[in-house]
């Protein structure tokens, strides 16, 4: 497979710094950095973009991930790996990206076992790492960008 064009936010130049500027600010939401790398590995796994899988477990290694819950995360309610404040940020990662899947995609049970962990800042960091993470694989996934390649 082949890249369909290089990635749009390295065509309009412009649009690269305000969106890593997000993400330097969301990592200072007061939220673990492996919480916050899981979630953006959950998130686009379910997207399926696989420059973003790929990136995510290399970004969540070098934060000091193990393999053991690299490997589950796609199974992450079936495995012992992950604290119950994980549990409850991927719960909403899943949700939040899964938007048109139910009437309700973030049901009150979803939020409130989020907010039990986070507080408000905490759950604003963890929002705008799923919609980042989401704007990043909607580009990828798109323009086919491919896993392994730099931007």
């Amino acid at each position: 497979m082949q890249a369909r064009m290089s990635n749009p936010a390295t065509i309009l130049p412009d649009v690269l710094q305000p969106i890593q500027v997000l993400l330097k600010t969301t990592r200072q939401g007061g939220v673990p950095q492996k919480t916050l790398e899981l979630v953006h590995l959950r998130v686009s796994q379910i997207n399926g973009c696989s420059y973003c899988v790929d990136f995510g477990a290399r970004s969540a290694k070098k934060a000091g991930e193990t393999d053991e819950r690299l490997f589950a995360v796609a199974a992450w309610r079936e495995t012992p790996y992950f604290t119950d404040a994980e549990r409850a940020a991927l719960a909403l990662a899943e949700a939040a990206t899964r938007l048109a899947d139910r009437p309700d995609p973030v049901s009150d049970e979803i939020w409130e076992e989020a907010a039990r962990h986070y507080d408000e800042k905490g759950l604003a960091a963890i929002i705008l790492m799923i919609a980042t993470t989401n704007l990043f694989n909607r580009l990828n996934a798109t323009t086919r960008q491919m896993a392994g390649q730099g931007w």
